[in-house]
C-alpha cells in the first residue's frame, strides 16, 4: 500500500492508492447507484439548494432540508431503501477506518461545473471516535481543512482520483470543505466532474 502522509494532526492522505481498474470499477458502481437513487442537490436548513448533488450506499443515507440535516433509511425522492454497500467500500474501512465495526453510510457526492462544499464539520454521527473516509474519483478538487473551531486557521491542497484521505482523532470534527474542481482535469466521470464517496459509521456500534 502507499505510504500515508499526515497532512495535519489526525488528517492523512493516500495520494494515488486506488489505481485506474478500482477507479472505474467505483464509478461504474456509483453510475447504477445513480439508477436506484438518483442523486439530488438537498435543500439546506437555510433554504438554499446545494450545489453539490448526493445520493448514498448502505443502511442509511445523509439528507437535508429546511428540517435540518440527518441520517434516513430511505432515499427521500424515491422513498426505498439505499443501494447496498459496494464490498470494496467495506474492504477499504476495514483496512484504514475500523476493522471491527463495519460503515453504515456512504455518500456519494457529485460535483459538476462549479460545484463546490463550504466549510463543514461532520458532526451528524453518533459517535465520532468512528473516522471519516474519503475517495475522490474524477476531477482534481481543491481541498481545504482548518481546526475545531470556525475561525481556526486553514490550509488547502488538491485531491486528484484515486486519492484516499482519512479524518480522524484530533480532526474528526476539523471544518473541511471544497473550494472549486478543475474542470477537465480528469475523463473519469461521463459527463465530466467529481465524485466523493464519503465512508462513515453514523449510529452507535
Amino acid at each position: 500500500m502507499n505510504r500515508s502522509i499526515s497532512i495535519v494532526p489526525g488528517f492523512d492522505l493516500w495520494p494515488g492508492l486506488l489505481d485506474l481498474r478500482v477507479q472505474a470499477d467505483l464509478i461504474e458502481t456509483v453510475r447504477a447507484a445513480f439508477e436506484a437513487a438518483p442523486p439530488a442537490r438537498y435543500e439546506t436548513a437555510y433554504g438554499k439548494a446545494m450545489s453539490v448533488a448526493m445520493t448514498s450506499f448502505g443502511p442509511l443515507g445523509w439528507t437535508s432540508d429546511k428540517a435540518g440535516y440527518r441520517y434516513a433509511d430511505r432515499h427521500p425522492g424515491t422513498g426505498r431503501s439505499w443501494p447496498d454497500m459496494p464490498q470494496a467500500l467495506l474492504d477499504l474501512w476495514a483496512e484504514l477506518g475500523d476493522p471491527d465495526t463495519p460503515p453504515d453510510s456512504a455518500l456519494v457526492n457529485l460535483y459538476r461545473d462549479d460545484a463546490r462544499m463550504g466549510l463543514h464539520q461532520d458532526r451528524d454521527e453518533a459517535d465520532p471516535r468512528f473516522p471519516v473516509l474519503s475517495i475522490s474519483l474524477g476531477d482534481t478538487a481543491i481541498f481545504r481543512i482548518g481546526g475545531t473551531a470556525r475561525k481556526d486557521p486553514t490550509r488547502s491542497l488538491r485531491l486528484s482520483s484515486g486519492d484516499v484521505c482519512r479524518l480522524s482523532g484530533p480532526a474528526r470534527l476539523a471544518f473541511h470543505g471544497v473550494d472549486r474542481i478543475l474542470p477537465g482535469s480528469s475523463s473519469l466521470v461521463p459527463g465530466g466532474g467529481r465524485v466523493n464517496i464519503t465512508l462513515r459509521r453514523a449510529k452507535a456500534a
